[in-house]
């Protein structure tokens, strides 16, 4: 696994204002990971429980802070599922979704 590809992960919080309003902030970073399409079957079981997934990316669990929206070539998706591999790999699965 050569982990060439950059993405970038977005992690948001909030704050408040003088007026009491919520104003979200968000943090990014790049990361390396090895990125793919998701199987047939991913693809099938996500698509039947109303998501869209598009990527899976893997990269050093390490590198993963909980982030719930990922940035690839400009294009936002969000993370609607992790899965913790062996050797300090996580997977990380990304869907196109609207308000991201």
């Amino acid at each position: 696994m050569d982990r060439s590809e950059v993405l970038t992960l977005i992690a948001v919080s909030y704050t408040q204002d003088a007026i009491g309003q919520q104003v979200p902030t968000e943090t990014r970073r790049e990361v390396f990971c090895n990125l793919s399409s998701v199987s047939a079957s991913e693809w099938f079981e996500a698509g039947q429980a109303g998501l869209n997934p598009e990527y899976r990316a893997i990269m050093f669990v390490y590198d993963y802070n909980g982030e719930g929206i990922a940035e690839l070539e400009g294009n936002r998706y969000g993370v609607y599922r992790t899965y913790l591999g062996r050797d300090d790999m996580i997977e990380l699965y990304l869907e196109r979704k609207a308000g991201v």
